[in-house]
């Protein structure tokens, strides 16, 4: 398998074509964004750091029973994966209030909700990536009943995995977005999971150690990355 040609370019990863036709190489890039992209910057070494966190949640989620897009690690900054067609929508998961949820519904920040909320986001950037329901993705033929509730319960089922085990970390999993395409038919998890699609909090003092860093001006973002990659692995990167 060799890597040939690229084929698309977004805000966070490079994905190349291979010589084998269902799979593709993810090179993860250090730029980051924020706001739909209003916001622009570099973090030192996030490209490496969230190849690798990533390649950690796919590999527990997979021995749970969740499978995804990932196949294996190929260096610090590319992974192999199947190539997926992209469902336009994202799926997002709440287990306390933040961000856009506090806003919206006047809740304070730290906020824990009775039950995970699951909201679902147009996945368009010309619109903003805006909230949608269900009855939307059915009107404009996003993905069908079948395909939204194997999403539905692959991200609740994803949620209960990974807050059991940041809860080991003394980690708080706040939120994330995930991102779901067809594989053979089949509804698979794609994309990332790292601290530019999660809030992760110290469960002891609540400091965030996210991409949040980065969108307030906080500081200190590539040692929250770094430290979440230590708690999942024992190890610096």
């Amino acid at each position: 398998m060799e890597k040939i040609a690229l084929l698309y370019e977004g805000k966070a990863k490079r994905i190349y074509t291979t010589t084998e036709p269902d799979l593709l190489v993810v090179d993860y890039k250090d730029d980051a964004t924020a706001f739909n992209g209003l916001k622009k910057g570099r973090i030192a070494n996030k490209g490496v750091l969230n190849n690798k966190i990533s390649a950690f949640f796919f590999t527990l989620l997979a021995k749970c029973g969740v499978e995804s897009h990932y196949v294996r690690l190929l260096s610090d900054r590319e992974m192999l994966v199947k190539k997926l067609k992209i469902i336009p929508v994202e799926v997002v998961v709440r287990n306390y209030a933040a961000g856009s949820l506090s806003q919206r519904l006047g809740l304070k920040e730290g906020t824990p909700l009775a039950r995970p909320v699951l909201e679902f986001y147009y996945k368009n950037d010309a619109l903003g990536d805006p909230l949608i329901n269900e009855d939307h993705i059915a009107v404009l033929a996003l993905a069908t009943p079948a395909q939204v509730g194997a999403m539905a319960k692959q991200a609740l089922t994803v949620n209960r995995i990974l807050t059991e085990h940041l809860k080991t970390l003394n980690l708080i999993l706040v939120d994330y977005k995930l991102e779901f395409g067809l594989y053979q038919g089949q509804v698979l998890l794609g994309d990332e999971i790292s601290p530019d699609t999660c809030r992760f909090w110290e469960a002891t003092t609540g400091e965030k150690l996210d991409k949040d860093r980065f969108r307030r001006d906080l500081g200190g973002v590539e040692e929250a990355y770094q430290e979440i990659y230590r708690r999942l692995t024992g190890g610096d990167c």
